[in-house]
């Protein structure tokens, strides 16, 4: 069924993404007159082909990896006099702009609507309680102590743990003071906290905010026992069951699911020994712990998930916005979520955040796979990520891409007449030769995490 899922959650991703951006160069170019060949989503092969009433030849093609709108251009073929004030290059640079920039804008308007509806539909959020605040960790040295609900971090009012994840990935790479107010269990007076920060997670592969500051979300106390495995895992192996119960793990007792990850992930590339009890006999077994991450990132893996503890009431609040407001809400974070793509880009450029944390089409096929599966909320969140991902990766100033034609039209207009055929002809070798880099990277990446 997963696999299902993730084929049709592909799809159905990829065919709206792709569709929507190619309609905006669509829309817009009719609207400045300019005769539209072919709108084809995906390459190859044409599964389905038909033509509108002016022409147009819209075809469905067997590749659904990206699309294209092909307009009438006299750079391209010989167009018929009757038919020139019609073609893309006879359109002035203000024109051409326009039509190039609508791609990238529908993305970025389709992510706003995705936002808008899930504000409105609303969800359902964890309360960001302090559960543990890890000894001499950057969180202890600020004074943050367990039992505190996160109100803000850097200015930012934050309703749940997603939230408050998001405002800390924006400072990955940075030094300076991360701000966090925090109020105590009890008080109604909020405290300011100042998390000073030096180069703070600088060229993590996996980085994991909250942990990375020594802050462990509160949690419902989960019973150790056996309720998913990871069919490579080491658990497996070693021989562990559904329904299992961990008792003691090389010869501690454990009162809870916490205190077998605490465990396992302090001892990676381990073997250790499980203390069980199945169908009311105790037995021992020996697992060999596998390892995730590099470096101080490293941590032990055990491979199985048990059943999570019911959430108190008290833990929980409801999120949802009213159309109006969500018109807001949506528009934040369409924003926040741009600005977090771009600079992103920018830090993996400098170093400061791993490029293996870049992601290809495997990935992309995997998480929309998760998402579909998980339900409505969580799919159309993910295919708002991803459509901000393909407007901003798009408005890139890399010849091929919408962007290097901006930059053209942009020199264009600054010069009063374009760049040389040569030239433009360098800078989309360049412009390819930086994609399918891009590409082979996010590939490898993709092949690496498998």
């Amino acid at each position: 069924m997963s696999g299902l899922y993730m084929l049709l959650g592909t799809l159905v991703t990829l065919g709206v993404l792709v569709t929507i951006h190619e309609y905006g160069h669509f829309w817009v170019a009719r609207r400045c007159g300019v005769k539209v060949l072919r709108f084809s989503i995906g390459f190859g092969t044409p599964l389905i082909r038909w033509h509108d009433r002016k022409g147009t030849e819209f075809v469905i093609a067997l590749i659904p990896l990206g699309g294209y709108v092909k307009m009438l251009d006299e750079r391209e073929t010989e167009v018929p006099e009757a038919q020139r004030s019609q073609s893309f290059n006879s359109k002035t640079v203000g024109q051409r702009i326009a039509i190039v920039a609508a791609g990238p804008v529908a993305n970025f308007a389709l992510a706003f609507f995705l936002f808008w509806c899930l504000a409105m539909l609303g969800s359902q959020q964890v309360k960001p309680v302090i559960g543990e605040v890890v000894a001499e960790s950057i969180a202890a040295q600020a004074g943050l102590h367990s039992g505190q609900e996160i109100l803000a971090v850097d200015g930012q009012a934050v309703s749940g743990w997603s939230d408050v994840n998001l405002q800390f990935i924006q400072r990955i790479g940075e030094s300076g003071n991360l701000y966090v107010e925090a109020q105590s269990e009890g008080s109604s007076v909020p405290s300011s906290y100042t998390l000073v920060l030096d180069k703070w997670l600088h060229g993590a592969e996996e980085p994991n905010p909250i942990a990375a500051l020594g802050i462990q979300p509160w949690r419902p106390q989960a019973a150790a026992i056996v309720a998913q495995l990871d069919p490579e895992g080491p658990a497996q192996y070693a021989g562990l069951q559904l329904n299992d119960k961990i008792m003691a793990i090389d010869g501690q007792a454990v009162a809870d699911w916490q205190a077998v990850v605490d465990y396992v992930q302090a001892h990676p590339d381990s073997t250790v020994q499980l203390s069980i009890e199945r169908d009311g006999q105790r037995q021992n077994l020996q697992v060999l712990l596998t390892a995730q991450g590099e470096g101080s990132q490293k941590r032990g893996y055990l491979g199985m998930g048990v059943a999570g503890g019911e959430w108190p009431q008290n833990m929980l609040r409801e999120v949802r916005f009213g159309p109006l407001d969500a018109v807001v809400a949506g528009a934040q974070r369409t924003w926040t979520m741009s600005a977090l793509t771009l600079a992103s880009l920018k830090k993996m450029l400098f170093g400061e955040l791993s490029v293996k944390n870049l992601s290809g089409p495997i990935t992309i096929a995997k998480v929309a796979g998760a998402s579909a599966e998980s339900g409505l909320r969580s799919f159309l969140n993910f295919m708002a990520y991803l459509s901000i991902s393909l407007g901003v990766l798009n408005l890139l100033p890399i010849p091929v891409l919408d962007g290097g034609h901006l930059l053209f039209y942009l020199v264009e207009w600054v010069r009063g007449r374009p760049l040389s055929e040569r030239v433009q002809g360098y800078g989309m070798q360049i412009g390819i030769a930086l994609v399918v880099c891009v590409m082979l990277l996010a590939v490898f990446n993709d092949l690496a995490r498998l």
